[in-house]
């Protein structure tokens, strides 16, 4: 899921991001990928459907931008009688140096996910924000990125979030905290914006969002951010992260806790109907 920067842009995922970041072993898997659909004589409008992506995605694919998922590859190789060469060059396949090793497994089971949830208390996840929010948490990163940098951050952001629209047999679950509204990061136009763009992906049969409330008596999230995850084949998966790290957890009986706290707080935070109407009083407010 990644630019490796996460939601805020530290260097180890922090903050709900997840998209991967350009590397040279996937542009070269990019590259071999192109010139074995050129070799069959198909355009990406043709390759596509054939291994059952968006011909976006296909194309990012070639660029280097998008981590292949499995099926992908296992697709792609067959299509394009790549001689296996393609099965052999997915198993090299790295990202940014600097990307730790718990964020790329969560990176390639994303991709793949049925089911997403996510519970966030420091800032709007990476596949909720705006380009104008994200832009303000690249700017004010600490140390400073570089325009290169941020100009690839949210090339590689924007990519992400089409799994919310590609991906409409995944369920998404976003559990919110009221004040990352209220803090108006950006300024009360780029919370317009934002609100507005929430507003919008809850209409999506595949996305729920519920706000958690200012005041609340009892919460069960009060240790921290949380992403759960469940595969096609009905695993979980979960991490946490911190300031300049995360955690993988693949642990069942971790993940049951985390699976209880979660089911907790959506009974704890406001209704789907009553978190949209308050986002939209929020927004009339601004």
């Amino acid at each position: 899921m990644a630019d490796g920067t996460g939601g805020g842009g530290a260097p180890l995922g922090c903050g709900g991001g997840g998209e991967p970041e350009v590397s040279d072993s996937l542009k070269a898997f990019g590259e071999v990928v192109k010139a074995f659909r050129k070799r069959a004589r198909l355009t990406q409008e043709e390759f596509a459907p054939r291994v059952r992506y968006s011909v976006p995605t296909v194309a990012s694919i070639e660029q280097g931008r998008r981590f292949p998922p499995a099926d992908f590859v296992h697709r792609a190789e067959e299509v394009l009688d790549a001689f296996g060469a393609l099965r052999g060059a997915a198993r090299h396949l790295s990202r940014q140096p600097g990307l730790a090793s718990w964020f790329r497994q969560w990176a390639r089971l994303e991709e793949e996910a049925v089911s997403l949830y996510t519970y966030e208390c420091r800032l709007i996840p990476g596949l909720l924000q705006t380009e104008a929010y994200a832009r303000t948490l690249f700017v004010n990163q600490l140390p400073p990125l570089g325009d290169d940098q941020i100009e690839a951050q949210w090339a590689a952001r924007s990519e992400r979030q089409r799994l919310l629209r590609e991906r409409p047999n995944t369920a998404f679950s976003f559990i919110l905290e009221e004040h990352l509204f209220l803090r108006r990061t950006g300024g009360a136009e780029v919370t317009r914006g934002l609100i507005d763009h929430v507003l919008e992906l809850a209409e999506l049969r595949n996305v729920e969002v519920q706000v958690m409330p200012v005041v609340r008596q009892a919460h069960a999230g009060l240790d921290g951010p949380m992403q759960l995850l469940e595969t096609r084949e009905n695993r979980w998966f979960a991490y946490n992260e911190g300031q300049r790290g995360g955690l993988f957890i693949s642990d069942a009986k971790e993940i049951s806790v985390l699976q209880m706290r979660y089911a907790r707080m959506r009974s704890q935070a406001l209704t789907l109907e009553d978190s949209l109407s308050l986002l939209q009083r929020m927004r009339g407010e601004l």
